[in-house]
């Protein structure tokens, strides 16, 4: 039967065909639908994991249990689990492993644009990219059969495109193959004298899977036109396909690493000219190229952002229809934090104090923009707090007394318990603010150590901030309502003014989530307003000016009432007070 699905989708549709029954994720778009989807199947164990490297190495722990496991991330999260996966390169598994890395090309949610197949190559392990929801299916399970075949784990390479676009995939009944767990110490306890006898092992199973991409059907040609050949991959398929049709021939490789030779040659000597079209960097044009051919790739294309049909036709100077326009040009739509986001207040408190902000991955990054643009950094997932850290030893104590760090709590779980274990270790006199709004946000309200529920949403494990603060060493511990803004500023000013390293919990759940109740829209009383526009120094979208006054529009707002407490003429009321 077929269906039409999400790539994501169809990546969980494999999974679950393949017997998969285990999978432990950390979510990151655009990967954290595959993990929802699998988490619909009642046959298969699925969690959320504090962060990538537990995820993958709870996956190998199923996996040495002899049940095929899964684990996904985005790409920025595959450098958090390279440890465990350059090691399991070595160990080999015993049930399948399959591991689902999502590139974002064009970075739509990330902070860089980093491309994967780097790991692959560099960790010596086979990577699979499909380029529709189909072949996202059925890569999957091949994926299995590889991983168990060569004693390997396999890499699913998506990218958003393929992720988050639609096609057609057929569905199949679900098989669940079962090994035993057996003690081999040489095998998987990897001191340097076992890992030094797992090397060779590695280099001929690479060798072997060299072959086996010479003539799996993954790597498939397709001959058209022979004056140019075109080498090409994922998404980057599908473009050519749109741009050229059957005008040129066409390899398409389906298996990112390891490339094959003499396929590669064969198809070369079948076409006049040779090109190889791939997103981000020149992998397969410089594999291209160490084979001794002529071929052409980021001479013509950019080796950053993502690729269209058109920008691929541009390129090979080929016309192309040009498309509807609207006759009005859109206005622009800067990102925004949410109307009543709970992060709103902090960050305006902390503007109005002047604080130096070290700042996280996740919603409250937009603190960073204007009105607020009260957050200084975004690096990587806990960078807020072991930056902190140095940036106060380096800084002496006037730093300290002005400077803090943000994190969010499902962040704070993920790598931010190192960094605050740093700053009590090495005692730093810093003052770290954990943002919890009780979910993981910026990825769609999952779940987290931290909120008491599992990825079904049944009750879990409940992990206490204040507790695990003080745990680690912090005497100095205060929560606030990020909706009081006097509260904010009164506790901030003080701890910041403290002798010893603090922690400050703002916490108000997210105000999109279906359990939190929202207020009556408050109005603007026009007699009231003097035009001021102080209420607009919070970046409510809910809030703009009309005619030189104040408006609420009441359809966004949910009645948190910040904008009341900044108004010095009080003319943002309630709907009765009016």
């Amino acid at each position: 039967m077929k269906q039409l699905m999400l790539g994501n989708k169809a990546v969980a549709r494999g999974l679950y065909e393949a017997g998969c029954c285990f999978a432990s994720s950390y979510p990151g778009t655009p990967s954290t639908e595959v993990t929802e989807e699998l988490a619909k199947f009642e046959e298969v164990y699925c969690e959320w994991a504090p962060n990538e490297k537990v995820a993958m190495e709870a996956a190998f722990g199923a996996s040495l249990q002899g049940r095929r496991a899964f684990c996904a991330m985005k790409h920025v999260g595959l450098n958090v689990a390279a440890d465990p996966l350059y090691t399991m390169s070595y160990t080999g598994i015993n049930a399948g492993i399959v591991i689902v890395v999502a590139d974002d090309a064009g970075m739509h949610s990330s902070q860089n644009e980093q491309d994967s197949r780097h790991h692959a190559i560099a960790s010596k392990v086979p990577m699979l990219e499909p380029s529709d929801s189909s072949e996202a299916l059925e890569f999957t399970k091949l994926a299995f059969e590889i991983s168990e075949q060569y004693d390997t784990p396999v890499l699913l390479k998506m990218c958003t495109r393929v992720a988050h676009s639609q096609s057609v995939a057929e569905i199949s009944e679900r098989s669940v193959p079962v090994k035993t767990y057996e003690k081999n110490i040489a095998k998987y306890v990897m001191m340097p004298g076992n890992a030094k006898k797992r090397h060779p092992i590695v280099e001929e199973r690479m060798r072997l899977l060299k072959e086996l991409a010479e003539t799996s059907p993954v790597n498939r040609v397709q001959m058209g036109g022979t004056k140019l050949g075109i080498i090409t991959s994922s998404t980057s398929y599908q473009y050519v396909v749109e741009a050229f049709g059957d005008s040129v021939s066409i390899l398409k490789l389906g298996m990112a690493n390891p490339l094959p030779d003499r396929l590669i040659l064969d198809f070369a000597r079948k076409v006049e000219k040779l090109a190889v079209v791939e997103e981000l960097d020149p992998i397969i044009e410089n594999h291209c190229k160490a084979l001794g051919l002529d071929v052409q790739g980021k001479d013509l294309l950019p080796v950053c952002g993502e690729f269209s049909q058109n920008l691929i036709a541009k390129a090979f100077g080929i016309d192309t229809p040009k498309g509807l326009h609207l006759e009005e040009t859109l206005p622009l739509r800067p990102p925004v934090m949410c109307p009543g986001c709970p992060h709103r207040g902090l960050f305006y408190t902390l503007q109005k104090i002047g604080c130096t902000v070290l700042g996280d991955i996740g919603c409250y990054t937009l603190g960073a923009v204007a009105p607020l643009g009260s957050m200084e950094l975004c690096l990587c997932m806990g960078a807020s707090v072991s930056s902190l850290h140095g940036f106060n030893k380096m800084g002496g104590r006037e730093t300290e007394k002005n400077t803090v760090c943000v994190i969010g709590d499902s962040t704070f779980m993920h790598s931010g318990m190192t960094g605050l274990a740093n700053i009590a270790y090495n005692q730093s006199n810093s003052t770290v603010i954990i943002l919890d709004n009780s979910i993981t946000g910026m990825t769609g309200h999952q779940q987290n150590p931290t909120t008491g529920y599992n990825i079904k949403g049944d009750p879990a494990g409940k992990i206490d901030l204040e507790a695990l603060c003080r745990a680690m060493g912090f005497s100095r511990v205060e929560v606030v309502d990020p909706y009081d803004l006097a509260s904010c500023e009164r506790v901030i000013r003080q701890e910041l003014e403290a002798e010893d390293a603090s922690v400050i919990i703002s916490r108000r759940p997210c105000a999109l989530l279906k359990y939190v109740k929202k207020k009556a829209p408050l109005r603007v009383a026009p007699d009231a307003c003097k035009g001021c526009r102080m209420c607009m120094r919070i970046g409510c979208p809910a809030i703009s000016i009309r005619s030189g006054k104040a408006v609420v529009d009441a359809t966004l707002c949910i009645g948190c009432g910040v904008c009341t407490q900044m108004c010095r003429f009080g003319a943002f009321q309630k709907k009765e007070e009016a």
